[in-house]
């Protein structure tokens, strides 16, 4: 275990702590993901804006989350947004990846508009993909007082 993750009273990192800390990332993605969607098709836009969109919002409502988490503890909005980042750019990023890589290789799953079956059962789908690959990224991170670990210290 990182001496960080000791000193802030982590423990060894377990797979339930890193699950959470996923589960707070997939939050953040699937809103961002879902609206980016929404606004992309409303718009007319191709799937290359869309899916960019997507992606922007997911890294936004994903470190906002976080960031809303640090910010109740009293911390200045510098240092919440650099916590953000540290906790959550490798999950978002990795997240993002998956989630998309399932997506464009899910054959028409990149055509389906918001009224079919299929857009909701891909996105769905690959993001529990995205869940299991991205857990056990974030339990390593967290026993090397990266990731997630940097928030817990922030709450009480």
């Amino acid at each position: 275990m990182d001496a960080h993750a000791h000193a802030i009273g982590m423990g060894k990192p377990t797979w339930s702590m890193a699950a959470q800390a996923t589960l707070h990332c997939l939050t953040g993605c699937a809103i961002g993901e879902v609206l980016g969607m929404i606004i992309g098709t409303a718009f007319g836009w191709g799937n290359v804006p869309t899916t960019i969109l997507a992606i922007v919002l997911a890294f936004f409502f994903g470190y906002s989350l976080t960031l809303r988490g640090v910010l109740k503890a009293g911390v200045d909005f510098r240092t919440a947004f650099q916590v953000a980042l540290a906790a959550d750019t490798l999950s978002i990023a990795v997240m993002e990846l998956i989630d998309n890589g399932v997506i464009v290789l899910w054959p028409d799953a990149m055509d389906a508009g918001l009224a079919d079956a299929l857009f909701w059962f891909s996105l769905a789908v690959s993001l529990v993909i995205a869940f299991v690959v991205t857990t056990p990224v974030n339990k390593w991170t967290i026993g090397r007082g990266k990731g997630h670990a940097v928030v817990h210290q922030y709450h009480h």
